[in-house]
């Protein structure tokens, strides 16, 4: 079994993603700070609009959330209460995911692993089909398409779950990629549109000319660049490389997750499955993912007793074939959260752009968030989709709550 604080899973450790050791440029139209899946969807965006690119690693591609994550892409599942503001760029990046999947493949030659059977969220007890009752009338007030059923339903979709699932929604729309695949195919499709990715590269600070961001002083030497594009995930907030009134509200939330190895004999699932404690995604390779927890305790990196019991525990609750699975892999991972668990896509300065804080949304809003970067850069305006995401809404918040003290 192999158990580390970065994913590599046992047979599933072959993702593609091969990086040569390239020297860094000394000037590049754009820098990407962070080879996490939005630096790497916003660099090839950009160089398929025509600009030399350059992507920035501290560490290796991937390193973080990106290859720690399920690869979700599931609006409908993830709604809650006070979410309805994120809710049309989820919806309108949903939309998206199917021609950003066929230009990927085509660009990569790597098939992404993206299924479309949609999403099961299942309860046991009264009180867990309660609460699924609430999330139901919350979905379908929000124009989201999620069907209730019985648990006798549930199981026909699924029979291997227990005969205690007393209920379930299905979420149709909700599908999923396998991150390897996506992260491997960024890769690949980046390197073939001309962009050059520098690991172990760390940026120590950021070149200012008056007002204006103009490259980047590294590890490896400087970098000029007419704009800078800040995808540093989790590290985002990091105060070494901005000024106080750009700080980032942006943390880290630890996810633990495990990989199991099903066989003929255990069976698998055919959809994405999700509890109030757990989510559990079968991929094409005959693994089922299961994640995450959700931990505010800073980079304390590795995985704990606790974490894996809480995984195992959540998920035996409805599937009971996983004590016959073998566990193949353990890792943590980062989630990059915002104050209000949503993304920052904005111009901080002129030259110096940012996306991140995509808390658990980062596969979902990947196209869109891409697509509206690449936009940004270009044409200097954020499209009307992305306009409520800047950092100034943080701002306005603390503004209305000294008001409303004073």
């Amino acid at each position: 079994m192999d158990v580390s604080a970065n994913p590599t899973i046992g047979s599933r450790r072959a993702t593609g993603i091969v990086i040569d050791s390239t020297a860094l440029p000394t000037r590049s139209d754009v820098v990407v700070v962070g080879a996490g899946l939005i630096g790497l969807s916003c660099a090839w965006r950009l160089a398929q609009a025509g600009l030399s690119v350059t992507v920035i690693e501290r560490d290796t591609v991937g390193v973080g959330a990106s290859l720690a994550a399920t690869g979700m892409l599931a609006p409908a599942a993830e709604h809650e209460p006070g979410s309805d503001p994120l809710l049309p760029l989820a919806l309108e990046s949903l939309a998206r995911w199917p021609g950003f999947r066929d230009e990927l493949q085509a660009a990569s030659g790597i098939s992404i692993d993206y299924r479309e059977e949609g999403t099961l969220v299942v309860a046991i007890g009264r009180d867990e089909v309660d609460r699924l009752r609430f999330r139901h009338d919350l979905q379908i007030r929000s124009g989201l398409s999620a069907r209730w059923l019985p648990g006798s339903e549930v199981r026909a979709l699924e029979p291997t779950l227990r005969p205690s699932v007393t209920a379930g929604l299905f979420c149709p729309d909700d599908h999923q990629v396998d991150p390897r695949l996506v992260m491997a195919g960024l890769t690949r499709a980046n390197q073939a549109a001309g962009v050059t990715i520098v690991e172990q590269c760390a940026v120590e600070a950021l070149d200012w000319v008056g007002d204006r961001v103009c490259g980047a002083a590294t590890s490896r030497g400087h970098i000029s660049a007419a704009t800078l594009i800040l995808a540093t995930g989790a590290w985002s907030g990091d105060a070494s490389l901005l000024p106080d009134e750009l700080a980032l509200p942006v943390r880290p939330l630890r996810g633990q997750s495990l990989a199991l190895k099903t066989t003929t004999r255990t069976g698998n699932l055919s959809h994405m499955v999700w509890t109030e404690q757990v989510h559990m995604a079968p991929k094409a390779d005959g693994h089922l993912i299961i994640g995450a927890t959700v931990e505010d305790c800073g980079f304390v990196p590795g995985v704990t007793a606790g974490g894996l019991y809480a995984l195992l525990e959540g998920a035996r609750r409805v599937l009971p074939g996983i004590e016959e699975m073998e566990v193949e892999a353990v890792w943590s991972g980062f989630r990059p959260t915002s104050d209000d668990d949503a993304p920052i896509i904005d111009t901080l300065a002129p030259g110096l752009v940012v996306a991140t804080g995509h808390h658990r949304n980062g596969y979902l809003l990947a196209p869109a968030t891409a697509d509206c970067v690449a936009e940004l850069v270009t044409t200097g305006a954020l499209p009307d989709i992305a306009s409520s995401f800047g950092l100034a809404r943080f701002h306005r918040s603390e503004q209305r709550v000294r008001r409303a003290f004073a």
